[in-house]
């Protein structure tokens, strides 16, 4: 402002000068005979003419004077600037804006210096001016307020340096953090406050929520609340819901603030009729109207009628239909508080893509993004197709975040440019680990993983874990479109050392490696082929081991291809809460090395969601191991408990020696488990969440000749439990409780299972 104003008064006081005697100047033909520049240190004072609007040459002008003062204050790089006449030569007198010669950051604990570096805008070697200072400090206090610390101020300080040099320091005090201590909620009915505090993203300071910033104010996260509120509302029914305000006001200490939201919820509709009609010629409406995901009397839900419109854009655009455009209409019965819905498919408007534009990746190459695409150029645009592309290259999981849409083209009105914006993120990662289980005990792993290698979306890892009755080491490389392919192509290699002392009496270890491709038949159904080869060798077997695991001591050599064939329906691999999947497998050994045996395996699973975080799900899995001309050694048959079967040990169910108990393993077995995960009405962020289960299986004979001293039974077992799965800041820990209810006498048991990892 201070600068505005010497420029405004130079302006004028330069204007009064040179006003009287402008017309005569031109007219006795006075000229601008030199200009002569002072002051320059950095800038060549032919420089400093070039941004001048008068001339050598040119008459005396005020105006023009005026306006060659306001060019050079313009530039920035001047920190002040006068101009005067001296007889028929104009003199420039500029005072020049410092250099930056290191920018630093004092004060800023909970900010690092990269993460500050980036949100300003000045640079080491750029010229310093104030009005850039002060845009900077205002963009590192914007950062800070939306971290909850509305105290924090920046000063900055100028350091002198010769040559014209400054070093700019922020000093930073960041100030107490300002919590959200209280969420109001005004004008529901329907909903509680603090059912309405679970759905927003904001939350009330607690004293476990040490590890999150939702508790603290953020502007920006409070106008995503009020979308969230109005996605719940309108997936409840609530066709006329709105928030009217959302208003966050300072406590009387100004240590805080209580936010308030005040909505209003409208009444709550039903689905009345429902239609699905359309302009296409020759497209069966019959065919579609199963795909509408709300019947009549449901409450009405925004999500399923978002949901409806995209599997109708997918069906119609499978049935050759190229441009598609699914409208709803709703149609408010308020008298009744019902909402007839009717779909009306029309054809769109015949666009072509005409290019894909991507910016952002700095790393990560052109081809890797644009693969994952479901257009390409030429294609017929599809809105649906374009959707699936944009959440295939989120699943990607290389970009921090990614922005895609469609603008029109300026060649032809019939084409659209697609525009692709990411920012990408560090797709290294290095961790260690710590953490104990039941099965092996305490543990420690280290691991090193490139996700995105060289930009070309290569996955690199390599781990080593050491444990208490477990060590293992393995390398992976995973090639996602191998000779530009849609398809995967990897190999790992892998040793590996268990102690079974205490359910077999002896130790197992492999070595070896796999080669492995897979592809997608459909976007549900996915096709993978495995080759491995790997040395196995029983040792340390136990003097009082049981005579079957004394034969097998030694070495074997497994050569095997495989295959595996998966359904996935789930919404998501994870933490499923519907869906289902089925996967079937095969494995053929015997292509070289001293063993051979076929075996299949075969599994499935459903989730069906009971309401508001509640989820049943049940698995089934089983399998058969067949010996072409000979045994089935130890380590390649099927044993049931720990994990698989809870309430049992590891291998507790299974053929065993009657007189040393050591677990022999069975030919074949199943196992499934029908289980409900159920919130504990805790808050939400505690991670916390209970389950109630029944876990069942059975169990084939040994391979082993059947004798007396050998007890087997394919008897099915049963149990029953609960536990809780606490997703801690510190890594997953479970717990399950298991009793079983339906066991044998030679069975081992085990109530309690306990499994704790974490990676930093």
């Amino acid at each position: 402002m201070k600068r505005l104003l010497r420029s405004t008064a130079l302006s004028i006081v330069i204007a009064g000068t040179f006003w009287g005697t402008s017309t005569f100047a031109q007219q006795s033909g006075e000229v601008v005979r030199q200009i002569v520049v002072q002051g320059t240190q950095r800038i060549e004072p032919e420089t400093v003419r070039s941004y001048m609007v008068i001339a050598e040459g040119d008459a005396f002008d005020a105006q023009r004077i005026d306006q060659s003062l306001k060019s050079l204050f313009a530039t920035g790089l001047f920190a002040d600037v006068a101009l005067r006449r001296e007889g028929d030569r104009l003199v420039v007198s500029v005072v020049e804006n410092p250099i930056i010669n290191r920018i630093a950051f004092e004060g800023n604990r909970r900010m690092k210096d990269d993460t500050l570096q980036t949100e300003v805008q000045l640079r080491p070697r750029v010229v310093y001016t104030r009005t850039k200072v002060q845009n900077d400090v205002k963009r590192i206090l914007d950062l800070y307020r939306r971290s909850g610390r509305f105290a924090a101020t920046v000063e900055p300080k100028v350091i002198q340096l010769p040559q014209n040099r400054v070093d700019l320091v922020f000093e930073i005090n960041e100030g107490p953090a300002t919590y959200v201590s209280g969420i109001n909620f005004v004008g529901n009915r329907a909903y509680s406050d603090g059912k309405l505090r679970d759905v927003i993203r904001t939350k009330e300071a607690r004293w476990y929520r040490f590890l999150s910033q939702d508790d603290t104010y953020d502007p920006d996260r409070l106008t995503f609340d009020r979308e969230l509120l109005r996605r719940f509302y309108l997936s409840n029914g609530y066709a006329d819901f709105r928030v009217n305000s959302a208003v966050a006001e300072l406590t009387t200490d100004r240590a805080n603030f209580v936010i308030t939201f005040t909505v209003e919820e409208g009444d709550r509709y039903k689905v009345g009729t429902t239609e699905v009609n359309t302009t296409l010629r020759d497209l069966d409406v019959e065919s579609l109207r199963a795909l509408v995901a709300t019947d009549a009397g449901d409450w009405y839900s925004a999500e399923d009628v978002e949901e409806t419109i995209q599997k109708l854009t997918d069906a119609v655009g499978n049935k050759g239909y190229a441009f598609v455009d699914v409208r709803p209409r709703l149609d408010r019965d308020r008298e009744n508080r019902v909402v007839n819905i009717a779909y009306d498919i029309q054809e769109g408007p015949r666009v072509f893509v005409e290019r894909i534009d991507i910016s952002g990746n700095v790393r990560t190459l052109d081809r890797v993004i644009r693969r994952e695409f479901r257009l390409v150029e030429g294609d017929a645009f599809n809105v649906a197709k374009l959707r699936r592309s944009r959440q295939r290259i989120r699943d990607l999981n290389f970009f921090e975040n990614v922005e895609v849409e469609n603008v029109p083209s300026e060649v032809a009105p019939d084409r659209t440019v697609i525009k692709v914006d990411v920012q990408e993120k560090s797709t290294g990662e290095l961790s260690f680990g710590v953490g104990w289980s039941t099965s092996n005990g305490a543990l420690f792993d280290v691991s090193t993983r490139e996700r995105n290698l060289l930009g070309k979306g290569q996955d690199l890892r390599l781990g080593a874990m050491l444990a208490q009755r477990q060590t293992q080491v393995d390398f992976s490389f995973t090639e996602p479109y191998f000779m530009g392919r849609n398809v995967v192509a990897g190999v790992d290699i892998f040793a590996l050392n268990t102690e079974l002392q205490e359910e077999s009496s002896y130790d197992s270890s492999s070595v070896g490696g796999a080669l492995r491709t897979g592809y997608q038949i459909s976007e549900a159904l996915r096709q993978d082929v495995k080759y491995t080869l790997r040395r196995d060798k029983v040792e340390n077997v136990a003097d009082l081991a049981s005579r079957y695991i004394r034969e097998q001591e030694g070495t074997a050599t497994v050569s095997s291809l495989a295959q595996f064939l998966t359904y996935d329906k789930r919404d998501s691999r994870i933490e499923p809460t519907e869906g289902y999947f089925l996967r079937l497998g095969t494995e053929f050994a015997g292509l070289g090395g001293t063993e051979r045996f076929v075996r299949v395996t075969g599994g499935g699973g459903y989730y069906y969601p009971l309401g508001d975080q509640f989820v049943l799900g049940t698995t089934l899995s089983g399998g058969y191991i067949l010996g072409l001309g000979e045994d089935i050694r130890i380590n390649n048959r099927f044993y049931l408990g720990g994990d698989s079967l809870r309430g049992f040990r590891t291998a507790g169910v299974s053929p065993r020696d009657k007189a040393t108990g050591d677990a022999l393993g069975g030919l074949w077995m199943y196992n499934g488990t029908l289980q409900l995960n159920a919130p504990l009405g805790l808050p939400q962020e505690l991670g916390l969440t209970g389950k109630i289960f029944t876990d069942f299986g059975g169990i084939g004979e040994t391979d082993s000749a059947v004798s007396a001293d050998v007890n087997q039974s394919s008897m099915i077992r049963v149990s029953v439990g609960f536990g809780v799965t606490w997703r801690s800041p510190l890594g997953p820990i479970n717990l399950d409780i298991g009793f079983p209810v339906v066991q044998e006498s030679f069975d081992e048991t085990e109530n309690l299972r306990f499994n704790f990892g974490t990676r930093f």
